[in-house]
Protein backbone atom coordinates (compact mmCIF):
# COMPACT_ATOMS: atom_id res chain seq x y z
CA UNK A 1 0.00 0.00 0.00
CA UNK A 2 1.60 3.40 -1.08
CA UNK A 3 2.24 6.52 1.37
CA UNK A 4 1.49 9.91 0.58
CA UNK A 5 2.53 12.97 2.15
CA UNK A 6 0.43 16.03 1.50
CA UNK A 7 2.43 19.40 2.54
CA UNK A 8 -0.31 21.62 1.96
CA UNK A 9 -1.33 24.89 4.02
CA UNK A 10 -4.75 25.58 3.08
CA UNK A 11 -7.10 23.27 5.23
CA UNK A 12 -9.61 22.77 2.43
CA UNK A 13 -7.36 21.08 0.04
CA UNK A 14 -5.40 19.85 2.09
CA UNK A 15 -8.50 17.80 3.25
CA UNK A 16 -9.95 17.21 -0.29
CA UNK A 17 -6.83 15.64 -1.51
CA UNK A 18 -6.40 13.48 1.76
CA UNK A 19 -10.00 12.20 1.35
CA UNK A 20 -10.08 10.88 -2.01
CA UNK A 21 -6.45 9.66 -2.16
CA UNK A 22 -7.87 7.55 1.39
CA UNK A 23 -10.51 6.62 -0.90
CA UNK A 24 -8.67 5.29 -3.61
CA UNK A 25 -6.24 3.01 -1.03
CA UNK A 26 -3.07 5.07 -0.34
CA UNK A 27 -2.10 5.73 3.06
CA UNK A 28 -1.75 9.61 3.95
CA UNK A 29 -0.34 12.04 6.22
CA UNK A 30 -0.67 16.12 6.24
CA UNK A 31 1.67 18.40 7.08
CA UNK A 32 0.72 21.98 7.08
CA UNK A 33 4.61 24.01 6.44
CA UNK A 34 7.73 23.25 4.73
CA UNK A 35 9.83 22.60 7.91
CA UNK A 36 7.29 19.52 8.76
CA UNK A 37 7.61 18.61 4.47
CA UNK A 38 11.14 18.58 4.52
CA UNK A 39 11.30 16.45 8.24
CA UNK A 40 8.71 14.46 7.27
CA UNK A 41 9.49 13.80 3.00
CA UNK A 42 13.22 13.18 4.15
CA UNK A 43 12.30 10.56 6.79
CA UNK A 44 12.10 7.50 4.14
CA UNK A 45 8.33 6.97 5.21
CA UNK A 46 6.70 8.17 2.54
CA UNK A 47 6.45 6.70 -1.51
CA UNK A 48 5.43 10.14 -2.91
CA UNK A 49 4.98 14.07 -1.87
CA UNK A 50 2.23 15.85 -3.03
CA UNK A 51 3.70 19.74 -2.26
CA UNK A 52 2.20 23.08 -2.13
CA UNK A 53 5.09 25.63 -3.57
CA UNK A 54 3.14 28.57 -1.42
CA UNK A 55 4.15 27.10 2.39
CA UNK A 56 4.96 28.92 5.43
CA UNK A 57 8.15 28.45 7.17
CA UNK A 58 10.09 27.21 3.65
CA UNK A 59 8.68 27.35 0.38
CA UNK A 60 8.15 24.33 -1.41
CA UNK A 61 10.66 25.83 -3.78
CA UNK A 62 13.03 25.26 -0.60
CA UNK A 63 12.03 22.05 0.13
CA UNK A 64 12.51 20.64 -3.25
CA UNK A 65 16.27 21.97 -3.63
CA UNK A 66 16.93 20.68 0.32
CA UNK A 67 15.65 17.20 -0.67
CA UNK A 68 17.31 16.85 -4.08
CA UNK A 69 20.64 18.24 -2.59
CA UNK A 70 20.68 15.01 0.10
CA UNK A 71 19.96 12.85 -2.91
CA UNK A 72 16.72 11.99 -1.85
CA UNK A 73 14.49 10.72 -4.59
CA UNK A 74 11.13 10.25 -3.39
CA UNK A 75 8.35 11.38 -6.51
CA UNK A 76 7.41 14.78 -5.97
CA UNK A 77 4.17 16.46 -7.51
CA UNK A 78 4.10 20.45 -6.94
CA UNK A 79 0.70 21.77 -6.42
CA UNK A 80 0.49 25.60 -6.97
CA UNK A 81 -1.50 28.68 -7.67
CA UNK A 82 1.31 29.97 -9.79
CA UNK A 83 0.75 28.89 -13.43
CA UNK A 84 3.09 31.01 -15.42
CA UNK A 85 5.60 28.75 -17.58
CA UNK A 86 8.63 30.81 -15.38
CA UNK A 87 7.35 28.98 -12.03
CA UNK A 88 6.54 25.53 -13.88
CA UNK A 89 10.28 25.23 -15.43
CA UNK A 90 11.25 26.58 -11.54
CA UNK A 91 9.94 23.54 -10.23
CA UNK A 92 10.74 20.78 -12.79
CA UNK A 93 14.34 22.22 -12.86
CA UNK A 94 14.15 22.23 -9.26
CA UNK A 95 13.83 18.39 -8.72
CA UNK A 96 9.29 18.24 -9.31
CA UNK A 97 8.82 14.99 -11.05
CA UNK A 98 5.18 16.98 -12.14
CA UNK A 99 3.62 19.88 -11.52
CA UNK A 100 -0.37 20.57 -11.42
CA UNK A 101 -1.46 24.19 -11.18
CA UNK A 102 -4.48 25.10 -9.03
CA UNK A 103 -7.65 24.50 -8.80
CA UNK A 104 -7.40 21.09 -9.84
CA UNK A 105 -9.69 18.35 -10.34
CA UNK A 106 -8.93 15.15 -8.00
CA UNK A 107 -9.35 12.71 -11.17
CA UNK A 108 -6.17 14.65 -12.73
CA UNK A 109 -4.33 14.01 -9.43
CA UNK A 110 -4.43 10.86 -8.87
CA UNK A 111 -3.59 9.95 -12.67
CA UNK A 112 -0.29 11.72 -12.05
CA UNK A 113 0.01 10.11 -8.21
CA UNK A 114 -0.62 6.49 -10.00
CA UNK A 115 2.08 7.21 -12.75
CA UNK A 116 4.62 8.16 -10.52
CA UNK A 117 3.81 5.07 -8.13
CA UNK A 118 3.66 3.14 -11.01
CA UNK A 119 6.73 0.87 -10.40
CA UNK A 120 5.81 0.44 -6.75
CA UNK A 121 2.26 -0.70 -7.54
CA UNK A 122 3.53 -3.53 -9.67
CA UNK A 123 6.10 -4.37 -7.27
CA UNK A 124 3.67 -4.48 -4.78
CA UNK A 125 1.12 -6.18 -6.68
CA UNK A 126 -1.91 -3.45 -6.41
CA UNK A 127 -4.89 -4.31 -9.10
CA UNK A 128 -4.90 -1.78 -12.39
CA UNK A 129 -7.77 -3.44 -13.56
CA UNK A 130 -11.11 -3.15 -11.59
CA UNK A 131 -14.64 -5.59 -12.59
CA UNK A 132 -17.77 -5.70 -11.01
CA UNK A 133 -20.63 -7.86 -13.06
CA UNK A 134 -18.62 -7.61 -16.41
CA UNK A 135 -17.86 -3.85 -16.50
CA UNK A 136 -14.38 -3.89 -16.30
CA UNK A 137 -11.59 -0.88 -16.25
CA UNK A 138 -8.11 -1.00 -16.92
CA UNK A 139 -6.50 1.54 -15.03
CA UNK A 140 -3.23 1.57 -17.22
CA UNK A 141 -4.29 1.61 -20.55
CA UNK A 142 -7.54 3.45 -19.43
CA UNK A 143 -9.57 1.13 -21.37
CA UNK A 144 -13.46 0.02 -20.55
CA UNK A 145 -15.13 -3.21 -21.57
CA UNK A 146 -18.83 -4.29 -21.08
CA UNK A 147 -19.23 -7.80 -21.11
CA UNK A 148 -16.33 -8.29 -23.58
CA UNK A 149 -16.86 -5.33 -25.53
CA UNK A 150 -14.84 -1.95 -25.48
CA UNK A 151 -16.55 0.95 -25.03
CA UNK A 152 -15.05 4.46 -25.45
CA UNK A 153 -15.28 7.03 -22.06
CA UNK A 154 -14.22 10.52 -21.85
CA UNK A 155 -11.82 11.16 -19.19
CA UNK A 156 -14.90 12.63 -17.27
CA UNK A 157 -17.14 9.19 -17.69
CA UNK A 158 -13.92 6.99 -16.97
CA UNK A 159 -13.48 8.98 -13.88
CA UNK A 160 -16.65 8.44 -12.51
CA UNK A 161 -17.05 4.87 -13.75
CA UNK A 162 -14.24 4.55 -11.59
CA UNK A 163 -15.65 5.42 -8.39
CA UNK A 164 -18.17 3.08 -8.88
CA UNK A 165 -16.00 0.43 -9.69
CA UNK A 166 -14.15 1.20 -6.31
CA UNK A 167 -16.86 1.25 -4.44
CA UNK A 168 -19.59 -1.69 -5.64
CA UNK A 169 -22.59 -1.90 -3.44
CA UNK A 170 -22.14 1.76 -2.08
CA UNK A 171 -24.88 4.12 -2.22
CA UNK A 172 -22.58 7.27 -3.05
CA UNK A 173 -24.24 10.66 -2.82
CA UNK A 174 -24.50 13.11 -5.56
CA UNK A 175 -22.30 15.40 -2.92
CA UNK A 176 -19.38 12.55 -3.20
CA UNK A 177 -19.43 12.00 -6.91
CA UNK A 178 -18.58 15.86 -7.60
CA UNK A 179 -16.54 16.03 -5.05
CA UNK A 180 -14.69 13.12 -5.85
CA UNK A 181 -14.69 13.44 -10.04
CA UNK A 182 -15.13 17.35 -10.49
CA UNK A 183 -13.06 18.58 -7.88
CA UNK A 184 -12.64 20.43 -4.56
CA UNK A 185 -14.41 23.59 -6.62
CA UNK A 186 -17.40 21.82 -7.63
CA UNK A 187 -21.08 23.77 -7.39
CA UNK A 188 -22.67 21.47 -4.53
CA UNK A 189 -26.04 22.87 -6.80
CA UNK A 190 -24.99 21.57 -10.05
CA UNK A 191 -26.82 18.18 -12.08
CA UNK A 192 -23.80 17.03 -13.79
CA UNK A 193 -23.86 13.94 -11.61
CA UNK A 194 -27.02 13.14 -13.16
CA UNK A 195 -25.93 14.23 -16.45
CA UNK A 196 -23.14 11.66 -16.65
CA UNK A 197 -24.81 8.65 -15.15
CA UNK A 198 -27.33 9.00 -18.15
CA UNK A 199 -24.35 9.10 -20.57
CA UNK A 200 -22.70 6.10 -18.52
CA UNK A 201 -26.24 4.00 -18.91
CA UNK A 202 -26.28 4.98 -22.83
CA UNK A 203 -22.96 3.36 -22.55
CA UNK A 204 -22.62 0.79 -20.01
CA UNK A 205 -26.32 -0.59 -19.90
CA UNK A 206 -29.46 1.01 -18.81
CA UNK A 207 -29.24 -0.97 -15.81
CA UNK A 208 -25.60 -0.44 -15.00
CA UNK A 209 -25.81 1.99 -12.51
CA UNK A 210 -29.03 2.01 -9.98
CA UNK A 211 -30.73 5.26 -8.56
CA UNK A 212 -31.54 5.16 -4.51
CA UNK A 213 -34.05 7.98 -4.17
CA UNK A 214 -33.47 10.71 -2.13
CA UNK A 215 -29.61 9.64 -1.60
CA UNK A 216 -27.51 8.95 -4.67
CA UNK A 217 -26.60 6.27 -7.26
CA UNK A 218 -25.23 2.77 -6.95
CA UNK A 219 -23.35 0.37 -8.50
CA UNK A 220 -24.94 -2.94 -8.15
CA UNK A 221 -22.16 -5.27 -6.39
CA UNK A 222 -22.87 -8.60 -8.64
Amino acid sequence: MSRVLIAEDEPRIAAFVEKGLRANGFVTAVVGDGLSALDRARSGEFDLVVLDIGLPVLDGFAVLRALRAERCTVPVIVLTARDSVQDTVAGLEGGADDYMPKPFRFEELLARVRLRLAGARESEGEVTVLTVGGLSLDLRTRRASVDGRTVDLSAREFALTETFLRHPGQVLAREQLLSHVWGYDFDPGSNVVDVYVRYLRKKLGAGRIETVRGMGYRLPAA
